[in-house]
Parts: structure tokens; sequence; C-alpha cells
């Protein structure tokens, strides 16, 4: 199997629960793997097009970092139908909380 993948896409979004987080929005970093099928010639898959795919995602306001994670994943697979498995994982730094946190992070793999 071979695994295509494109790590720490950094990203600038209005994505948050917080009134704040969609006006200042959030600093975000974007791990993505692809896993595609073994075969001669090697499957290609386009890094352009999944930074891409990840910032038309999160191009926009939304509320939760799964909604923004289950989208990216959606779209990586109409993009790479092949994929036997595709995961997502996204990092929001610096969540507003009462304490320091580096960041939260959500992951979908299927």
């Amino acid at each position: 199997m071979l695994t295509v993948s494109l790590h720490g896409i950094r990203l600038h979004a209005y994505v948050g629960l917080y009134p704040e987080e969609q006006i200042t929005g959030n600093h975000f970093i974007i791990d993505t793997d692809v896993w595609l099928p073994d075969a001669q010639p090697w499957p290609f898959a386009d890094y352009t097009l999944i930074r891409e795919a990840a910032e038309k995602v999160f191009s926009g306001h939304e509320l939760l970092i799964e909604t923004c994670v289950q989208r990216l994943h959606a779209d990586l697979r109409a993009l790479f139908p092949v994929a036997e498995k595709i995961r997502v994982c996204v990092k929001k730094l610096n969540p507003p909380m009462p304490t320091p946190v580096d960041y939260s992070m959500v992951c979908y793999e299927a």
C-alpha cells in the first residue's frame, strides 16, 4: 500500500464556538494521510489538491472542528475514490481555555 501524506498545512480560520473565535479566528494545523492500493504503476495523489481542499473547507465560518474534519475527509474521498483509507487530523492552536493549552485536536480515519 502507498501512503501519501501532507502534514503541517497551516491556516487561519474562523472556526470555534465562542463569539471571539468567529471574529478573530484561530490558527490551525492540518495533517492528512491517503492510503492508496498497491498497484503498478503506483497511483498518483496531487498534494496541491489536498491543500486546496483544506483551504476550501476552512474558508468559511464554522462552530465545530469536527464539521471541518468531516467535510475535508469527504472532499478527499471524492478526490481519491480508490483510496483504501483516509485520515484527517486538525489541531487548533492555543484554544481559548482558562489555562494554557498548546492545541486541541480532532482526527477522523476511515
